[in-house]
């Protein structure tokens, strides 16, 4: 799915199965639901930036990292954006080159820094110190924990959804992952799942988790601080508090091109009907996929997608219950309350 669809249904399943657990996340990030979710976006996708600028209008363009060759606007030429930090200039690649690694831990990381990968199996011990150390640097605010909360689901989510770990059964249309599948996950999560099933506000949502601030310890879970705390002793490489100042220019401009990324996705998502009647996605989505929106409901359904997000869900739970077990301070926290989770895992626990 496109990152803040996916990511943000993933972080709400995820929430909803780790209040089933009883587990001291939840009321957490219920009660700083904007902060969790920009966590779980924003938090690790550092490439939220302008890709170019419309030659003919001047206006920023596209996703950071997502090729151009014409302007979505007029058709017309497009020149690389840059990101301006002191005297120097960045793109996006080159940023994402610098820190998508360190914000996903599991994959990611250049051809130069790919030894400092984090295995899925220490991810619990990663999370865990980064929870200990929040609570003794930083304030210890339950926002930033909220927050970080959302990032550990967007390095679980991202690593099952693009198989880096197994453990999401789905194949829809061409795949698990696939740039013609996206959009069918994207349409059914937004409309059938998020809007009827859930009764999700999706434009409330994205813009509340767009104009959080920056957090203070997301320097620290990249390793671009001080080295300090449980999280340096344990995991000592690939400290670089010499990219601090870069990385906030980037954090600052995540949340501004955020704003305009979400309201681009919201009106992406809006069905039309075609002259048949038959609702359809914009023409780009209708090229692209090939399929009317009542055919690829009935895809997803033929696929177990709801299956798929259950598995994720239960994923994002199984990892917050193992760090809760490595973090003594968070475990001594209040538990969660019982969620809708397990009606929802009724109707989607087993393929239909």
């Amino acid at each position: 799915m496109s990152g803040i669809i996916g990511h943000s249904m993933y972080a709400l399943l995820g929430l909803k199965a780790a209040a089933q657990r009883k587990l001291p996340m939840a009321p957490i990030a219920q009660r700083h639901t904007a902060s969790y979710l920009a966590g779980a976006y924003i938090g690790s996708d550092i490439q939220t930036m302008p890709e170019a600028i419309c030659v003919d209008t001047g206006r920023e363009v596209g996703y950071g990292t997502v090729p151009l060759t014409k302007s979505p606007l007029t058709g017309g030429a497009v020149k690389p954006w840059k990101l301006k930090v002191a005297d120097r200039e960045y793109t996006p690649r080159e940023i994402h080159g610098l820190f998508y690694g360190r914000s996903h831990l599991v994959f990611g990381w250049s051809k130069e820094e790919r030894e400092n990968a984090v295995p899925w199996d220490h991810l619990p011990d990663y999370f865990a110190e980064v929870i200990e150390d929040a609570f003794e640097f930083f304030d210890p605010s339950e926002r930033s924990l909220a927050y970080v909360f959302g990032w550990m689901v967007h390095v679980v989510s991202d690593s099952l959804i693009k198989s880096i770990q197994p453990g999401i059964d789905l194949y829809l249309l061409d795949g698990k992952y696939t740039p013609r599948n996206r959009p069918i996950q994207d349409l059914i999560t937004y409309h059938d799942i998020g809007v009827k099933e859930l009764q999700l506000n999706w434009p409330a949502l994205f813009h509340d988790l767009s104009t959080t601030p920056v957090e203070p310890v997301q320097f620290h879970y990249m390793r671009l601080a001080k080295p300090r705390g449980r999280l340096a002793q344990q995991f000592s490489n690939a400290w670089q508090p010499g990219q601090a100042a870069l990385l906030q220019a980037v954090l600052v401009e995540n949340r501004r091109w955020c704003r305009f990324h979400a309201e681009e996705v919201v009106r992406d998502m809006q069905l039309v009907k075609n002259a048949e009647g038959r609702w359809d996605g914009n023409e780009i989505i209708r090229q692209g996929v090939g399929l009317h929106y009542d055919q690829m409901v009935e895809l997803a359904d033929k696929a177990a997608f709801r299956h798929a997000l259950w598995q994720m869900g239960e994923a994002v739970a199984q990892m917050f219950a193992d760090t809760v077990q490595r973090s003594p301070r968070l475990a001594k926290l209040p538990a969660g309350e019982s969620s809708d989770w397990e009606s929802l895992s009724r109707q989607w626990r087993r393929n239909p």
